[in-house]
């Protein structure tokens, strides 16, 4: 081609990556099916290779396509980070901030905290991306992040806000069928929930629980929020934050002396924007949020 593909060409070809189809991309960006599929024809010719065979499936990326994936995931982040910097009045708490946690924190814990942001300061929106891979700050998939490891990147502005801490939980009422355990090797004895998936994170769990693998699990589920209902249905035993479990009556925890695992909480943006008012007033209404709810958490 004799000159660069526009834009829309590789915010289309992320979009397709995406979501696996050409319609489905089509419904993700609100453009036509036939302008998603000029937009890759128009990719390919200017890279002079395929980026996607038809399957049974779908679309399937081709090894081109998944080495290109990265630079067009941070293209979109770029453009979504230049939409949310563009939007308000300058030095004034307006305009959108969005905000990356974890499933488990962004469940429990950020939507009454952004409730209280936005009644204060109704010039705010937020954007919650709720995952528990790490959201890239520099190029800034995200404003604002909640994470559970201090960052190592020199341009991002860290503060530590204490730690929650992890317990071992179920509701009153499987207690009073099966039994309260008295020992970690008492839950042999009982119905666990568990993780299905392993992942790095749950690997540094189960370092502190000797003698418990996933075998024993008798719900496997990932993602924390959907364990916590299941430990309030009294499914069984599962470990969920002990400040979250204190607001339901209902749930007991179980073993403290055996297993409390704490795990620390930083609030973390890139040190750009320090100086932009909606982003400094939500860092800072983070911060006192959660070293709030840390506090608490000290009581297990």
């Amino acid at each position: 081609m004799s000159r660069e593909p526009s834009w829309d060409v590789y915010r289309s070809f992320a979009a397709v990556l995406q979501q696996g189809s050409l319609s489905a991309a089509s419904r993700a960006l609100g453009l036509t099916q036939p302008s998603i599929a000029r937009h890759i024809d128009a990719l390919e010719q200017a890279i002079g290779g395929t980026l996607f065979v038809r399957s049974q499936r779908g679309l399937s990326a081709t090894d081109r396509a998944l080495a290109l994936r990265p630079h067009a995931e941070a293209l979109v982040a770029a453009a979504e980070a230049l939409r949310r910097s563009a939007e308000g009045a300058p030095g004034m708490p307006e305009g959108t901030v969005r905000i990356t946690a974890s499933q488990a924190v962004g469940t429990h814990h950020l939507p009454a905290i952004v409730t209280d942001l936005r009644r204060a300061q109704p010039g705010l929106h937020f954007e919650l991306a709720l995952t528990d891979d790490l959201d890239d700050l520099l190029q800034r998939q995200a404003d604002i992040a909640i994470r559970m490891a201090q960052p190592e990147q020199k341009s991002l502005v860290a503060k530590r806000v204490g730690a929650v801490r992890l317990g071992f939980h179920a509701h009153h009422s499987y207690l009073e069928r099966r039994g309260v355990p008295h020992r970690l090797e008492d839950l042999a004895g009982h119905d666990l929930i568990g993780f299905d998936t392993e992942t790095p994170f749950t690997r540094a769990g189960m370092r502190h629980l000797p003698g418990i693998d996933r075998s024993m699990f008798a719900l496997r589920v990932d993602g924390a929020a959907a364990q916590f209902e299941a430990i309030r249905a009294g499914f069984g035993i599962g470990i969920c934050q002990t400040a979250v479990a204190r607001r339901e009556t209902d749930l007991c925890r179980v073993l403290a002396d055996a297993f409390d695992l704490p795990l620390p909480i930083w609030i973390v943006m890139h040190e750009d924007l320090r100086n932009g008012s909606r982003y400094r007033l939500t860092f800072d209404a983070l911060v006192a949020a959660f070293t709030g709810i840390t506090h608490a958490a000290q009581g297990g």
